[in-house]
C-alpha cells in the first residue's frame, strides 16, 4: 500500500512501473536493460528512485572485476495506492449521505483501500491473519424498476441481520465478552461493458 504522495508519483511513471513488473522476480539493471531497452546508465536512475521510496530492495551485490552488479527485486508482488496519497483531494464519504449516489460508492471504496491497507499492514506485523469477508458477483435485471425492488429487499435483509447480531454494548475490543466492530459495505453498480469499442458515455445507465 502506497501512502507517500512522493512514492505514488514515482510508481505512476509508466517506465518505473514496467520495472517493478520486471522485478517481481531479481534482477540487476543489466538485465533490465535488455528488458525495457534502454539504457542501464536510464534503468540505473530509475531504480535508484525506486528504492528510494520503498519499492524495491537490494538482494544481492556481485562483484564481476571491478565491478559491483547490484540484483534487486520489488519489495510487493503488487502495489495500491492509497486515498491518503491525496489525502487533500480524496473521497470523504462524510460529505455525501445518499445511498444511491454513485460519488458515495466512490468514497466508500476509497475510505475500503485506504482502511484496508491499514489493516493488512497491521495484522503483517503483528503476525496475526485479518478477518475478512467479501463476496463478489454479478447480477442482470429486467428493467429499473426490477433493480430498486432488488436493492431495496436488499436493504431490507441486510438491516434484519444487523439488528440481529450487532452488539450494541460499550465494552472494548479485547477484553472479556467485548465487542469487535467490523465495517460493512454493500454495493451495486453496472457492469462495465467488456467490448473495446465503447465511449464513456455509453457506460451511463439509460434506464
Amino acid at each position: 500500500m502506497i501512502e507517500d504522495p512522493a512514492a505514488a508519483e514515482a510508481s505512476l511513471d509508466p517506465i518505473r512501473t514496467r520495472i517493478l513488473q520486471e522485478l517481481a522476480e531479481p534482477g540487476s539493471a543489466t538485465q533490465l536493460s535488455a528488458k525495457v531497452g534502454l539504457p542501464r546508465q536510464k534503468v540505473n536512475y530509475h531504480l535508484k528512485a525506486l528504492e528510494r521510496h520503498g519499492l524495491v530492495e537490494l538482494v544481492e551485490e556481485r562483484k564481476k572485476g571491478n565491478v559491483t552488479e547490484r540484483v534487486l527485486r520489488a519489495t510487493a508482488a503488487s502495489y495500491l495506492i492509497s486515498p491518503v496519497a491525496l489525502a487533500s483531494v480524496a473521497p470523504d464519504p462524510r460529505r455525501f449521505s445518499d445511498r444511491f449516489s454513485a460519488f458515495w460508492l466512490l468514497a466508500l471504496a476509497a475510505r475500503t483501500v485506504q482502511e484496508m491497507g491499514k489493516l493488512i499492514a497491521g495484522a503483517a506485523a503483528a503476525k496475526k491473519k485479518l478477518a475478512s469477508f467479501a463476496i463478489d458477483g454479478e447480477i442482470s435485471f429486467r428493467s429499473a424498476s426490477d433493480r430498486a425492488a432488488f436493492a431495496e429487499e436488499l436493504a431490507v435483509a441486510v438491516t434484519r441481520l444487523v439488528d440481529k447480531y450487532h452488539d450494541g454494548g460499550t465494552a472494548s475490543a479485547g477484553t472479556a465478552g467485548g465487542a469487535r466492530k467490523h465495517r460493512l459495505v454493500v454495493v451495486l453498480h453496472p457492469a462495465l461493458k467488456t467490448n473495446t469499442q465503447h465511449s464513456p458515455e455509453k457506460e451511463q445507465d439509460n434506464d
